[in-house]
């Protein structure tokens, strides 16, 4: 039985580079009119190179001019000295003509842009992407800069563009609703996406195509009606952000308890950190953890974390009741269960410890603002 032929793969010859790279063909032209100059002057004249190429310079660009270091030129050095400016003038004028009607169609300037582009692919991991660089993308650019968490800012305007490259930031210049923009980003090798852009309807259609693009990545979205909030979470959205309602809260519980919300921004200051640790569904990736309790573990006296809250897999579903939403400051008697949810402060070194503990039954991990 005979084998089905593979089909060559044919490399690009010369046309299809040229027709890549629309600069290479002049500049090899004007390299070969030098070059062959050169070897001309060698052949007919017996100079050294460089006198050969410096006769190809003076003759190119017109000067022509001699001393008394200059070699008599014969007959046919002057047969290649003619050659040279009928020839290589013609060539030397379609070369700059070609170089500027490439700058001026901005393909220089798309080269470039694609060159950023294919470094950022290569460089930007585990990196928060924030869709919009208006006043909300501004203040979250600076939380998580200040934090030391890598980011990168997708913006179309060019006033706002500048104005984060200014302060520092990478950007990349893009519509933050096109899966081509978000797969330049690196979506696939985010640790979350920040949707914030000045409309609802922008936003939704980030959440929809970075859903689309990255099933597992964590997404977090501005609204700003309930409306809008509904329609952004069946979109994909894992958390949804009002700046109305969060600066609300924020008001009420400084007015309430300003001790608190002073202490949250301290802590906002400090090398602590709060992490979202995801246990596994399987029970098997659990092992001896499951069904231990906190006290069994001493997860937090090994790690050095505390552990402030731990929410049931219960929670995910419409009916579950508002204690099994969150449990918090969890005794020692609560035990571990595939799908939970823990909520940890601590420092870097202090979660590492921790995450490092759960071991294979740890799902995931995510980073929330202390």
């Amino acid at each position: 039985m005979k084998r089905p032929r593979r089909p060559i793969r044919r490399r690009p010859g010369l046309r299809g580079a040229l027709a890549r790279q629309p600069w290479a063909g002049p500049l090899l032209a004007l390299a070969l009119v030098v070059n062959g100059g050169a070897l001309g002057y060698r052949l007919t004249e017996g100079w050294d190179w460089g006198d050969c190429y410096w006769m190809v310079l003076i003759t190119l660009s017109t000067l022509g001019f001699s001393d008394e270091h200059t070699p008599l030129i014969h007959t046919g050095g002057r047969i290649v000295t003619a050659l040279l400016l009928v020839g290589g003038l013609v060539v030397v004028q379609q070369t700059i003509q070609k170089l500027l009607e490439l700058t001026n169609s901005g393909y220089f300037r798309r080269l470039r842009e694609r060159r950023y582009r294919q470094q950022l692919k290569r460089t930007m991991n585990q990196h928060v992407i924030l869709c919009g660089y208006g006043r909300i993308g501004r203040e979250i650019a600076e939380q998580l800069s200040g934090e030391g968490v890598p980011l990168l800012v997708v913006e179309n305007d060019p006033d706002r563009i500048e104005e984060a490259q200014q302060r520092g930031l990478t950007v990349l210049q893009g519509d933050a609703t096109l899966d081509e923009t978000l797969e330049e980003s690196g979506i696939h090798h985010c640790r979350a996406l920040v949707a914030a852009l000045p409309s609802n309807a922008a936003n939704l259609y980030v959440i929809l195509s970075a859903r689309g693009l990255a099933p597992r990545t964590r997404l977090i979205a501005r609204a700003d009606s309930e409306e809008a909030e509904g329609k952004l979470r069946l979109a994909g959205a894992d958390q949804v952000v009002s700046p109305y309602v969060a600066g609300g809260r924020t008001m009420a519980a400084t007015a309430l308890r300003p001790l608190a919300v002073t202490f949250m921004e301290l802590l906002a200051g400090s090398d602590c950190e709060v992490e979202e640790f995801q246990l596994s569904d399987d029970p098997g990736h659990l092992g001896d953890l499951n069904g231990a309790s906190l006290a069994e573990l001493q997860l937090g006296r090994r790690s050095g974390a505390l552990v402030l809250a731990i929410r049931n897999p219960q929670a995910r579903s419409n009916s579950a009741s508002s204690s099994e939403l969150l449990l918090a400051n969890p005794g020692g008697d609560v035990r571990l269960a595939p799908g939970q949810l823990l909520v940890v402060m601590g420092s870097k070194q202090q979660l590492q410890r921790f995450g490092d503990l759960l071991g294979s039954a740890l799902e995931g991990v995510a980073s929330m603002p202390a």
